[in-house]
This record gives structure tokens, C-alpha cells and sequence, in this order.
């Protein structure tokens, strides 16, 4: 009965309705696949007939998943990851593969880590794709479906707060590539400019803070919570860069990883400060399912993103010392 019921299945329609749920539309979807998109909407036309169900309404804004497509989504992500695994070469070779690989990333990697790897991978797999994602709340849920290959994210080494500021699963397997401190950003004749840089100081101020993994509040505030103290939020942005832009043109405060806030300083013609209490360091780290251990392709850009950012966790350790 198993078999009679797999052999009806179409892997090809169930390709189209995985792309159809991520691009929500025939047009980009057709692309992708290299049809033309009346031979996407004739698979869409036979899933809607398989699943007995609409699974999309049309709206002006795209395609609108139902219920039962939604439903759907998760498995597909699944059973397509695992098909790519079986179907993949033991072995993987760089310059002959077209190999799409899905990073999530916390935004602060991009001028940080990037610059390290990424002429190295393009040089020695030229076809192959980075499909990079930002760093959320649901990225570890999405390395272990296999939606991701690999993900990289600040992870606090205060081991009292690390569990609060990031839930590990257990199959979630992490490798530290570079550790960081904080610093803070204000704009040119800042008033605190004028004035002792202290924690009162510092807590006096209105800040801007960036929503990292879905949380308002991150380590800085749990360690002052714990003195019985709190900074005054005045805005929360979803990115680094606009935080740091808006310092251009207001009193706020901004505290960010220390190669962040020298890289905008410069950029922006803003001043950097220390951050006026002790904090523990943060660790870049990246992290991967433990089912892609062994994975060919997955081994092979871990072990280049790795070996690259070597010297900048070296230089940054002798900064500390």
C-alpha cells in the first residue's frame, strides 16, 4: 500500500509547490525552475487536484498560502533537504559544483566575517551560490529541518546568561570563530562629550537598541538588571546600520560589537566610547545540525569560513591580552 501510494507521488510538483510557497508567485517561481509559467500553473493545477485543496488565493500582493499549503511547507522542507543529501556526491568538488548553500547570518557578519571568505569561494567554486538569510528566532529550527546549511551569531560566554539569551537545541552543533566587546557611538558634540564618561553617565542617556533573535533585551541589560539597573530605550530598529544612522542626527546612545561601531565611526563621522562597565565578551560562532557533519559540501565551507577568520580571532585575542 506504501509503495502504491509513493508511486503516484510527482517530486517534480512537489518541487513547484515548495518554490510557489517560498517566491508567492508563478512568475519568480517559473524562473527559478526554468519553465515558462504556464507549465507552473498546469503543476499548480495538478497539486491543487492532489491535495485536494486550493492551497493558494491570489491577492495583490502574491500568492497566498492556505492553510493545508502552510501546513505543508514544513514537511517539504524537510523531505526536499533530505533528498538533496541523498542525491549529493560523497565527495564534493568546488570548481564543478552549482551547489546553492543557505546561510543565516546576523548582520554584523557581513562586514566583519564576509571579507575573509568570500574571494576565496568564489574563486574556487565559481558556480557555486551564498543564499544568505538574516539571523531570527526561527533560523535554528530551519538548520535542523536542513532548510540551512549553516548559520553564524553572537553567543554570550557568560554561561549564567547564555541559555537565556539563546535556547541551544541538542543537535545544534557551534564552533567559536571570533570574540568581541562592545563599545558605544554617538554623534560629534554629543553633550556627553563634555562630561566624565561614567555608568551614571552612561544610564542618564537615551538609547537605541537593535532587536537581535526576536529579543529587545540582550546581555548588557540582564547584567545591569541584576544591579538594579536599566537603560532608557527611546527606539528599537530591526539593524545595525540604521540604529548607527540615527546617532547621526540625536542625542541616542548606541552599544554594538566594537568592529561594528569603529567600521560606521568612520563612516558616519561619529565618535566611539568605551562602554562604561564591565561586560563579558560575545563569540561569533557558527553553527550547523549535527546531521551535516559529515556532509561533503557543508564540511568544506565550514572548514573555509574557519581557517579564513583564523588570524582576525588571533588578533583579536592578542588586542585583549
Amino acid at each position: 500500500m506504501f509503495f502504491e501510494k509513493l508511486s503516484k507521488v510527482d517530486l517534480n510538483l512537489l518541487l513547484t509547490l515548495h518554490l510557489l510557497l517560498e517566491e508567492k508567485s508563478v512568475t519568480r517561481a517559473a524562473q527559478r525552475l526554468c519553465l515558462s509559467q504556464s507549465a507552473v500553473s498546469k503543476n499548480l493545477a495538478k497539486l491543487r487536484e492532489q491535495f485536494n485543496d486550493p492551497l493558494f488565493t491570489r491577492t495583490a500582493y502574491g500568492l497566498l498560502p492556505t492553510a493545508k499549503a502552510r501546513n505543508l511547507q514544513l514537511q517539504l522542507q524537510t523531505l526536499l533537504s533530505h533528498l538533496e543529501s541523498i542525491t549529493e556526491s560523497a565527495t564534493f568538488e568546488p570548481q564543478r559544483s552549482h551547489y546553492r548553500f543557505r546561510v543565516g547570518l546576523v548582520e554584523s557578519t557581513y562586514p566583519l566575517l564576509l571579507p575573509h571568505f568570500m574571494s576565496y569561494i568564489l574563486n574556487e567554486a565559481p558556480n557555486v551560490m551564498l543564499d544568505t538569510h538574516a539571523w531570527d528566532t526561527n533560523t535554528l529550527k530551519k538548520l535542523q529541518s536542513g532548510e540551512m546549511d549553516i548559520g553564524i551569531t553572537g553567543k554570550d560566554l557568560d554561561p549564567k546568561y547564555a541559555n537565556i539569551t539563546m535556547q541551544m537545541p541538542a543537535d545544534i552543533r557551534g564552533q567559536e570563530i571570533y570574540r568581541d566587546s562592545q563599545m558605544c557611538l554617538v554623534r560629534q558634540d554629543h553633550p556627553v562629550l563634555t562630561q566624565e564618561w561614567t555608568l551614571d553617565t552612561y544610564l542618564q542617556q537615551r538609547h537605541v537598541q537593535v532587536r537581535c533573535d526576536g529579543k529587545d533585551q540582550w546581555l548588557l541589560d540582564y547584567k545591569l538588571a541584576d544591579k538594579g539597573l536599566e537603560r532608557s530605550i527611546g527606539i528599537i530598529v530591526p539593524d545595525f546600520n540604521s540604529a548607527a544612522s540615527l546617532c547621526t542626527h540625536t542625542d541616542l546612545v548606541f552599544t554594538a560589537p566594537s568592529h561594528f561601531i569603529k567600521l560606521i565611526a568612520k563612516q558616519l563621522n561619529l565618535v566611539v566610547l568605551p562602554l562604561p562597565t564591565e561586560l563579558p565578551q560575545m563569540a561569533y560562532t557558527l553553527f550547523w545540525h549535527q546531521q551535516k557533519d559529515n556532509d561533503a559540501a557543508n564540511c568544506w565551507l565550514r572548514n573555509i569560513i574557519i581557517s579564513h577568520c583564523k588570524d582576525l580571532s588571533a588578533s583579536t585575542i592578542a588586542d585583549t591580552q
